[in-house]
């Protein structure tokens, strides 16, 4: 496990769609073991491969609750509702937060380390965090749909995906 170098905005890598994972081998379970070890000691809550510089997609999300850490291979929403507007950070924009508006509810299809196709089911901050990783695969960046910038002094609590 190695805790890899996180890309900082502005990079051409964070604002293009990744390409599609085709090997499930023993890379891709160090690059998800790299990931996790990068996202806690950056203290974030989600990290997508094109963060650490790697255009694939991948990406994972761990909010420390009892569903652990959810790792996503080739990610796709299938259905969300309802809608919800609370601050949002982001590792490779760093001191920057904003509110975001984005659906309550989320279901995603995605791979396993293995290449086991699955299917989960989120609400609430999990929910804002999948949606935010899933985004980085797509290149498209949590500023883009930023309602208002945040103070330093209205950030109690906020956590960076």
């Amino acid at each position: 496990m190695a805790i890899r170098k996180i890309v900082i905005h502005p990079a051409e890598i964070l604002e293009k769609s990744c390409k599609a994972v085709v090997s499930f081998d023993k890379k891709l379970g160090r690059i998800l073991d790299d990931m996790y070890d990068t996202m806690i000691e950056f203290d974030g809550v989600g990290l997508a491969a094109p963060q650490i510089g790697l255009d694939a997609r991948i990406a994972i999300v761990d909010i420390d609750d009892q569903n652990g850490t959810i790792e996503m291979i080739n990610p796709r929403i299938i259905a969300t509702s309802g809608e919800q507007t609370d601050p949002e950070g982001c590792l490779s924009f760093p001191g920057l937060y904003g509110e975001v508006t984005r659906p309550n509810f989320v279901k995603i299809e995605a791979f396993d380390r293995k290449g086991k196709k699955y299917s989960f089911e989120a609400e609430g901050f999990l929910a804002r965090a999948i949606q935010h990783e899933i985004d980085h695969l797509d290149g498209i960046l949590f500023t883009t749909k930023v309602s208002r910038y945040l103070e330093e002094d209205e950030l109690k609590g906020v956590e960076s995906e």
